[in-house]
């Protein structure tokens, strides 16, 4: 079944028609109206109610749809969740940072829900799958100890903001305990001294012309995005990635991260939990991000998530998670015929490029369900169910989102 999809237009989104979230959305959609000064930060696949999917051709969303037929889940999913679609499906089009944020685990998620509903409004946790569409910018995880040192001893405005003690400490000791006390004075800064340290940082960065060096160039950008923001100095304590597309990284719970700028698929599980600090006017809340984040140090590269090949045209991506996992499917243009084979779960399709016609397994009655794919194309597909695709020249690139054993 063809879904209608939700699209959200949060502030950091890419404007107009420029935003691929835009472009998938009314290929799927073309009566979309896009207007050119709004921004299309993501599309929303699935059942979360602050976004649902509806049944194309019907006001039927796809949650109830589920609910009146849960054989279509397949039992790898009702096993584990019941008869609830267990990952969230998307695509995300970033045009300026992100929040510095982190995710809780379930039972943090279950305690932050019942204790502030309202900030944190499911009880479920949000590991989350990322893969590049294209070269895809970001945060991630806490750089090792002898960049960190080199950034205290190379940008004295971020000795200031970590404090001097603590900068010394960490120096000395490089564990994770002073990493913390780093992280936390940083964050809990007065707002004098954020904005000295930020004002001088950006008149040494700007009186270094093109000679200053990449990162320099990035907290430049940042600070011209969120004046005053304590978040800016972060760069110099996480890793700065640049994913390729195809290439992937896999959040857990409690490592800090940034979207930055990019294209990227996103799958997680089905929450819009997320506990933030810096680099967004949404609501911070320092005090819990600093107590739960994991404060190992390690390589930018470290944190890139390897998917497998499953054949000549699929790469699984398949994190330490249940809730979800992800399918790239690349058909060149040579190969006219590529089959989608059922698996014992619902999945979502989602075509990133290319034109096909997917046919399904013939029913009882011998029929089968044939449907025009095409850019923005997106198909819930049951349990069971094989989807065979017949190209249309060009090659085609594709995703599925799913559950496996």
């Amino acid at each position: 079944m063809e879904l209608v999809c939700a699209v959200q237009q949060y502030a950091w989104g890419v404007h107009g028609m420029a935003s691929s979230v835009a472009q998938l959305a009314k290929g799927g959609q073309p009566t979309l109206s896009v207007a050119d000064d709004k921004p299309y930060a993501e599309l929303w696949m699935g059942t979360h109610p602050s976004g649902p999917s509806f049944i194309k051709g019907t006001k039927e969303t796809l949650a109830d749809f589920i609910k009146g037929h849960p054989e279509v889940l397949g039992s790898t999913i009702t096993k584990q969740f019941d008869q609830q679609l267990p990952f969230l499906f998307k695509v995300l089009s970033v045009n300026q940072a992100l929040s510095i944020q982190a995710h809780p685990n379930k039972s943090h998620a279950e305690e932050l829900h019942h204790e502030r509903p309202d900030v944190y409004k499911d009880p479920n946790h949000k590991p989350e799958m990322t893969i590049a569409l294209t070269p895809f910018q970001a945060l991630c995880g806490f750089r090792p100890a002898e960049e960190i040192i080199k950034f205290l001893g190379e940008v004295p405005e971020l000795r200031r903001v970590v404090g001097e003690e603590n900068a010394t400490n960490f120096c000395n000791k490089s564990c994770e305990q002073s990493l913390r006390a780093c992280f936390a004075s940083m964050m809990r800064a007065s707002k004098e001294t954020i904005s000295a340290a930020l004002v001088d940082a950006v008149t040494r960065f700007t009186q270094m012309g093109q000679s200053r060096q990449e990162l320099f160039d990035l907290f430049l950008t940042l600070h011209s995005k969120y004046p005053g923001d304590v978040g800016c100095f972060s760069i110099f304590l996480l890793n700065y990635i640049v994913l390729q597309p195809g290439e992937s990284m896999f959040l857990g719970p409690n490592i800090i991260h940034a979207y930055l700028l990019g294209d990227c698929i996103e799958c997680m599980a089905c929450s819009d939990n997320v506990v933030r600090a810096g680099l967004t006017p949404k609501y911070q809340d320092v005090d819990t991000l600093v107590s739960m984040l994991q404060y190992d140090m390690a390589p930018a590269e470290s944190r890139k998530f390897k998917g497998s090949s499953k054949d000549a045209c699929t790469t699984l991506y398949n994190p330490p998670v249940p809730d979800f996992a992800v399918e790239m499917i690349e058909v060149p243009e040579s190969k006219n015929e590529y089959q989608i084979d059922a698996v014992d779960s619902a999945s979502i399709l989602l075509v990133v490029q290319g034109t096909a016609e997917g046919v399904g397994a013939p029913k009882s009655s011998g029929s089968s369900d044939s449907l025009a794919l095409q850019r923005g194309t997106v198909v819930f597909i049951p349990a069971g169910q094989s989807l065979k695709l017949t190209k249309a020249g060009d090659a085609l690139l594709a995703f599925r989102a799913l559950c496996i054993n």
